[in-house]
Protein backbone atom coordinates (compact mmCIF):
# COMPACT_ATOMS: atom_id res chain seq x y z
CA UNK A 1 0.00 0.00 0.00
CA UNK A 2 1.41 3.35 -0.98
CA UNK A 3 0.39 6.57 0.74
CA UNK A 4 0.37 10.13 -0.56
CA UNK A 5 2.77 12.64 0.88
CA UNK A 6 1.12 15.43 2.93
CA UNK A 7 2.69 18.11 0.70
CA UNK A 8 0.86 16.96 -2.45
CA UNK A 9 -1.73 19.28 -3.98
CA UNK A 10 -5.29 17.90 -3.77
CA UNK A 11 -6.60 16.58 -7.08
CA UNK A 12 -10.20 16.46 -8.33
CA UNK A 13 -12.25 13.97 -6.32
CA UNK A 14 -14.27 11.29 -8.10
CA UNK A 15 -16.74 8.79 -6.74
CA UNK A 16 -17.65 5.33 -8.00
CA UNK A 17 -20.21 2.88 -6.63
CA UNK A 18 -19.91 -0.88 -7.09
CA UNK A 19 -22.28 -3.66 -6.08
CA UNK A 20 -20.70 -6.30 -3.82
CA UNK A 21 -21.94 -9.28 -1.79
CA UNK A 22 -21.96 -7.04 1.33
CA UNK A 23 -23.83 -4.16 -0.30
CA UNK A 24 -22.97 -1.22 -2.50
CA UNK A 25 -19.51 0.19 -1.84
CA UNK A 26 -18.74 3.79 -2.69
CA UNK A 27 -15.11 4.53 -3.56
CA UNK A 28 -13.94 8.14 -3.37
CA UNK A 29 -10.55 9.38 -4.45
CA UNK A 30 -8.46 11.22 -6.97
CA UNK A 31 -5.24 10.73 -8.86
CA UNK A 32 -3.60 11.35 -5.45
CA UNK A 33 -5.14 8.12 -4.09
CA UNK A 34 -8.16 6.52 -2.47
CA UNK A 35 -9.82 8.74 0.18
CA UNK A 36 -12.54 6.32 1.28
CA UNK A 37 -14.33 3.05 0.63
CA UNK A 38 -17.68 2.96 2.41
CA UNK A 39 -20.85 0.92 2.20
CA UNK A 40 -23.84 3.03 1.20
CA UNK A 41 -27.49 2.22 1.74
CA UNK A 42 -28.99 2.26 -1.73
CA UNK A 43 -30.88 -0.03 -4.08
CA UNK A 44 -29.40 1.55 -7.20
CA UNK A 45 -25.81 2.04 -8.22
CA UNK A 46 -24.89 5.47 -9.57
CA UNK A 47 -23.66 5.32 -13.18
CA UNK A 48 -19.90 5.01 -13.39
CA UNK A 49 -17.92 7.85 -14.88
CA UNK A 50 -15.27 7.07 -17.43
CA UNK A 51 -12.00 6.66 -15.58
CA UNK A 52 -8.71 5.48 -17.02
CA UNK A 53 -7.92 1.93 -15.89
CA UNK A 54 -4.88 3.13 -13.95
CA UNK A 55 -6.84 5.75 -11.95
CA UNK A 56 -6.72 4.82 -8.23
CA UNK A 57 -10.54 4.70 -7.98
CA UNK A 58 -10.82 2.40 -11.02
CA UNK A 59 -7.99 0.22 -9.68
CA UNK A 60 -9.75 0.00 -6.30
CA UNK A 61 -13.04 -1.07 -7.92
CA UNK A 62 -11.22 -3.73 -9.95
CA UNK A 63 -9.29 -5.05 -6.95
CA UNK A 64 -12.43 -5.19 -4.77
CA UNK A 65 -14.19 -7.22 -7.50
CA UNK A 66 -11.19 -9.57 -7.59
CA UNK A 67 -11.28 -9.86 -3.77
CA UNK A 68 -14.95 -10.83 -3.74
CA UNK A 69 -14.48 -13.32 -6.60
CA UNK A 70 -11.65 -15.00 -4.67
CA UNK A 71 -8.89 -13.87 -7.06
CA UNK A 72 -7.20 -11.34 -4.74
CA UNK A 73 -5.93 -11.53 -1.17
CA UNK A 74 -3.75 -8.41 -0.98
CA UNK A 75 -4.63 -4.92 -2.21
CA UNK A 76 -2.04 -2.80 -4.01
CA UNK A 77 -3.51 0.70 -4.08
CA UNK A 78 -2.42 4.29 -3.71
CA UNK A 79 -4.04 5.57 -0.50
CA UNK A 80 -4.57 9.23 0.38
CA UNK A 81 -4.76 9.29 4.17
CA UNK A 82 -2.51 12.29 4.70
CA UNK A 83 -5.15 14.27 6.62
CA UNK A 84 -5.83 11.45 9.09
CA UNK A 85 -4.40 11.37 12.64
CA UNK A 86 -0.89 9.91 12.88
CA UNK A 87 -1.88 7.23 15.41
CA UNK A 88 -4.79 6.09 13.21
CA UNK A 89 -2.41 5.79 10.25
CA UNK A 90 -0.09 3.66 12.42
CA UNK A 91 -3.00 1.42 13.41
CA UNK A 92 -4.23 1.08 9.82
CA UNK A 93 -0.70 0.27 8.66
CA UNK A 94 -0.59 -2.54 11.23
CA UNK A 95 -4.02 -3.79 10.11
CA UNK A 96 -2.70 -4.01 6.55
CA UNK A 97 -0.14 -6.54 7.85
CA UNK A 98 -2.81 -8.98 9.07
CA UNK A 99 -2.71 -11.77 6.48
CA UNK A 100 -5.78 -12.72 4.45
CA UNK A 101 -7.67 -15.40 6.36
CA UNK A 102 -6.13 -14.44 9.70
CA UNK A 103 -7.15 -12.24 12.60
CA UNK A 104 -5.41 -10.17 15.26
CA UNK A 105 -6.68 -8.79 18.55
CA UNK A 106 -7.11 -5.13 19.40
CA UNK A 107 -4.34 -5.52 22.00
CA UNK A 108 -1.97 -7.09 19.44
CA UNK A 109 -2.56 -4.16 17.08
CA UNK A 110 -1.98 -1.66 19.91
CA UNK A 111 1.35 -3.32 20.73
CA UNK A 112 2.41 -3.44 17.08
CA UNK A 113 1.53 0.26 16.72
CA UNK A 114 3.90 1.01 19.61
CA UNK A 115 1.25 1.78 22.24
CA UNK A 116 0.38 -1.46 24.06
CA UNK A 117 -2.03 0.27 26.45
CA UNK A 118 -3.95 2.06 23.68
CA UNK A 119 -6.44 -0.74 23.05
CA UNK A 120 -9.43 1.66 23.15
CA UNK A 121 -7.68 4.02 20.74
CA UNK A 122 -7.20 1.07 18.38
CA UNK A 123 -10.93 0.47 18.64
CA UNK A 124 -11.56 4.12 17.72
CA UNK A 125 -9.20 3.91 14.74
CA UNK A 126 -10.98 0.73 13.71
CA UNK A 127 -14.41 2.36 14.08
CA UNK A 128 -13.41 5.41 12.01
CA UNK A 129 -11.51 3.49 9.31
CA UNK A 130 -12.67 5.10 6.05
CA UNK A 131 -11.20 2.29 3.92
CA UNK A 132 -13.64 -0.60 4.39
CA UNK A 133 -12.20 -3.99 3.41
CA UNK A 134 -9.03 -2.41 1.93
CA UNK A 135 -7.71 -1.66 5.43
CA UNK A 136 -9.03 -4.89 6.94
CA UNK A 137 -10.52 -3.77 10.25
CA UNK A 138 -12.87 -6.76 9.94
CA UNK A 139 -9.83 -8.93 10.82
CA UNK A 140 -9.48 -7.31 14.25
CA UNK A 141 -11.22 -9.24 17.01
CA UNK A 142 -11.27 -9.41 20.80
CA UNK A 143 -8.39 -11.16 22.56
CA UNK A 144 -10.87 -13.90 23.53
CA UNK A 145 -11.58 -14.56 19.85
CA UNK A 146 -15.04 -12.99 20.04
CA UNK A 147 -16.22 -10.59 17.37
CA UNK A 148 -16.64 -7.04 18.57
CA UNK A 149 -17.70 -3.87 16.83
CA UNK A 150 -17.88 -3.58 13.09
CA UNK A 151 -19.40 -0.45 11.59
CA UNK A 152 -21.47 -2.47 9.11
CA UNK A 153 -22.57 -5.06 11.67
CA UNK A 154 -21.14 -8.24 13.11
CA UNK A 155 -22.95 -10.32 10.48
CA UNK A 156 -20.99 -8.57 7.70
CA UNK A 157 -17.75 -8.92 9.70
CA UNK A 158 -18.39 -12.65 10.06
CA UNK A 159 -19.23 -12.98 6.35
CA UNK A 160 -15.94 -11.31 5.39
CA UNK A 161 -13.96 -13.50 7.80
CA UNK A 162 -15.63 -16.63 6.42
CA UNK A 163 -14.97 -15.47 2.86
CA UNK A 164 -11.29 -15.22 3.70
CA UNK A 165 -11.13 -18.40 5.77
CA UNK A 166 -13.75 -21.01 4.76
CA UNK A 167 -12.80 -23.20 7.76
CA UNK A 168 -14.32 -20.51 9.97
CA UNK A 169 -17.68 -21.20 8.30
CA UNK A 170 -17.78 -24.64 9.96
CA UNK A 171 -18.09 -22.97 13.36
CA UNK A 172 -20.18 -20.01 12.26
CA UNK A 173 -23.80 -19.74 11.18
CA UNK A 174 -23.09 -16.88 8.73
CA UNK A 175 -24.06 -17.02 5.09
CA UNK A 176 -21.33 -17.33 2.44
CA UNK A 177 -20.64 -14.37 0.15
CA UNK A 178 -22.09 -14.71 -3.32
Amino acid sequence: MKSKSPAAIPAEQVCLQIPTPVGVLEITGSTAGIRSVRRVETDTVAPASELPGNHPVAACARQLSEYFSGERQVFDLLMDWSDKPAFFRKVWTEMLKIPFGSTASYSEIAARAGSPKAVRAVGMANRTNPFAIIVPCHRVIARSGALHGYFYGLDVKEQLLCHENPERRQTSPSKPLK
